[in-house]
């Protein structure tokens, strides 16, 4: 489930860090995953990860970038966990296919609600620091997940929480913002879509 859940955030570093993790031996990743270790599909995701390295840098294409991702990076999540549990009932793994798209369309929201906001900034520094934070987290949190899921299981229970306490609170504050926006135009007491 944890690298599910990082897909969303970052599924090419994801699949990058999993795979050369089991290419050099250094973990045994459950299920199916092994497949990660596979050259071309280490190649693959090196590849992709730099293009998205660098598209996360520029605002205008990391908005883009993130929009695209949305049907990419849930089913790759939803994927992932299936993958993971692979030797398991087929109610298990259907369990995982929907636990693990569900993380991963929970990250990928939190992550592109973010760098949306921060793509509004003028200045690039506050783009270019939240991608290179993303990637960090990324990287270090698929490794830490396969050598100590449980502790990624924490997090991600964590964050969970914290987006459902969260997530009203963002709501609200997003339509507040939008029916100011819709007064100042002129446009009264119409109602934002």
């Amino acid at each position: 489930m944890g690298s599910a859940w990082l897909s969303g955030f970052n599924l090419y570093a994801t699949v990058l860090t999993l795979g050369l993790l089991q290419r050099f031996h250094l973990v045994e990743l459950p299920g199916d995953l092994h497949v990660l270790s596979r050259s071309w599909v280490i190649g693959t995701a090196g590849l992709l990860y730099l293009v998205e390295f660098l598209a996360d840098k520029i605002p205008l294409v990391d908005s883009i970038w993130d929009a695209v991702h949305t049907f990419i990076r849930v089913p790759a999540g939803a994927v992932l966990a299936a993958s993971a549990f692979a030797h398991f009932s087929p109610a298990i793994r259907v369990v995982a296919v929907l636990a693990g798209g569900t993380l991963a369309l929970s990250s990928h929201g939190a992550k592109a609600s973010v760098r949306a906001a921060a793509n509004t900034s003028p200045e690039p520094f506050s783009n270019i620091f939240l991608s290179l934070i993303e990637d960090i987290f990324t990287i270090g949190l698929a490794a830490l997940a396969a050598f100590h899921p449980v502790v990624v299981l924490a997090i991600v229970v964590l964050f969970v929480v914290l987006l459902i306490w969260l997530g009203p609170k963002v709501y609200r504050a997003i339509r507040r913002k939008l029916q100011q926006s819709f007064a100042l135009l002129g446009l009264g007491q119409s109602q934002p879509p």
